[in-house]
């Protein structure tokens, strides 16, 4: 159903609870380049302390709200701002209330990832520029509505992806593009997170978690949001949500997403790819984990392959690199930013593009590109802007997707999936030697075998699967809808 603005609005939040966003683009104020930007943090945990930091450390900025539906996060927030010497800003639970705050000049996003979408649209719609946390989507629908309110409501929105606002990258970026070092024949991304040891981001086993009620300090309907009403349980909160599909993307979809992200950008005019097969599992032990820890996804864009290797138990790293990005080209392989010719072990200096892939305003500071941005107005000086966090995001809904429709299969025989794609097979022969060195038994273990998807890139579609479609987007809890179109 296609909402009207208002209708949307009003069924979608006044309902909730009372609450009116007033907002909209006309109603924020004009900035000029002296005037202090508000900006509210929502989501204190994990990434939430670098927004806090970033925003607190910068000269015409004011953090005015802190947001979270867990009280427990405030105290640690608060002395992060007074360290500062910043004044005290608001703490509260729920975002609609500094989104009817017209003072309000931005929001800033560091929740779970079901929330980043919605968030955003709420935040645009309520005339709010918005910084927003990878992935900026749970699904490849929400991607796009993020897109379109930033557009429709002309919005600055930056997409954490910070990366982007690397020179060196980026001269990287421009190198390839240029054609001086041939054909690019493979771009690879590397998440082994193996290495995060102990507390709430070891990629290990997380164990089983028995249904009970959630801490007294804890909004848990508040928190679940567009989720399906459940049971809390002491696996979701603050960090291990990730790795359950209502809430997280695994990890090719959290720390992954950086790497998918520049695997993307190396990649001439790349958006989706043509198809999209994965395979993987929660290898070398059983959990309540839902997504892949050890994962592999292989991206067709014509003459160019992307692929990503999730690790989530300890590995070694593949030329050097655990979490990063290895380009193989006809002259040569580039291994984050050093360039090694073929048939040579030394590095040599890229080309030098003049000009190209220059990076905008914030002197590589991500968070200072946004704030550049909202004085300027101009989406262009955003390193991050929302619509290519979407593409990038949607990569990893992709290979989730391929690998939530397979069935689960023997190591032996080797799968015949890749057909001729050599660099596919040995990229599952090396999971297998790493699984091994893991004791994980091949012969007694079964892997995920995913279902090979044809994407229409233009139309952001899955062609002749209705089981893979019904994935493009999900079943909202009411009042947290993220709409089918925008009004």
């Amino acid at each position: 159903m296609s909402l009207t603005r208002r209708s949307f609005l009003k069924r979608s939040l006044a309902a909730a609870a009372g609450v009116t966003i007033a907002g909209t683009k006309s109603s924020g104020r004009v900035l000029g380049a002296n005037d202090t930007i508000r900006i509210a943090v929502a989501g204190l945990n994990g990434r939430g302390g670098a927004h806090v930091g970033a925003w607190t450390g910068m000269k015409g900025v004011e953090l005015v709200y802190l947001i979270d539906p867990d009280t427990r996060t405030y105290d640690g927030r608060l002395k992060q701002v007074a360290g500062k010497g910043r004044k005290e800003p608001q703490v509260i639970k729920d975002v609609r209330p500094a989104l009817d705050d017209k003072t309000l000049d931005a929001l800033s996003i560091a929740t779970p990832n079901h929330w980043h979408a919605l968030m955003t649209l709420w935040g645009c719609q309520a005339g709010k520029d918005v910084y927003v946390e990878k992935p900026c989507s749970h699904n490849i629908h929400e991607g796009r509505i993020a897109v379109e309110a930033a557009r429709k409501y002309s919005r600055i929105v930056q997409h954490g992806t910070q990366n982007r606002s690397r020179q060196d990258f980026a001269d990287v970026v421009a190198a390839i593009k240029s054609g001086k070092l041939g054909r690019l024949l493979v771009s690879r991304g590397l998440c082994y997170k193996s290495t995060l040891r102990g507390g709430l981001g070891t990629r290990g086993s997380i164990g089983y978690a028995k249904p009970t009620d959630p801490p007294a300090a804890l909004d848990f309907n508040l928190w679940l949001g567009p989720a399906a009403e459940q049971a809390y349980h002491s696996n979701l909160v603050p960090y291990r949500w990730h790795w359950f599909w209502d809430f997280g993307n695994g990890d090719i979809g959290n720390q992954g997403v950086h790497e998918m992200d520049k695997a993307r950008w190396v990649i001439p005019n790349a958006t989706l790819p043509r198809s999209v097969f994965s395979l993987g599992g929660r290898l070398g032990y059983r959990d309540q984990g839902q997504t892949p820890s050890s994962q592999i996804a292989v991206f067709d864009y014509g003459e160019t392959q992307l692929i990503f290797e999730v690790r989530g138990l300890p590995s070694k790293g593949y030329l050097g690199e655990q979490v990063g990005n290895i380009c193989h080209l006809e002259a040569g392989t580039i291994v984050d930013t050093k360039f090694f010719p073929k048939g040579s072990d030394k590095p040599a200096p890229l080309p030098r593009i003049e000009g190209a892939e220059r990076r905008g305003p914030g002197a590589g500071d991500h968070f200072a590109n946004f704030i550049e941005a909202v004085r300027s107005r101009q989406t262009g000086d955003l390193n991050a802007p929302v619509i290519e966090g979407h593409y990038s995001a949607a990569l990893c809904h992709l290979a989730n997707m391929s690998y939530r429709l397979g069935q689960e299969v023997p190591f032996n025989p080797r799968t015949k999936a890749f057909g001729d794609n050599k660099d596919a097979y040995e990229s599952l022969a090396r999971m297998e030697d790493y699984l091994k060195e893991n004791h994980v038994n091949l012969e007694e273990t079964k892997y995920q075998l995913g279902r090979k998807l044809t994407v229409d890139a233009h139309s952001e579609t899955i062609v002749g699967d209705p089981e893979a479609t019904k994935l493009l987007s999900r079943s909202y809890r009411k009042p947290f809808v993220v709409p089918e179109k925008l009004g």
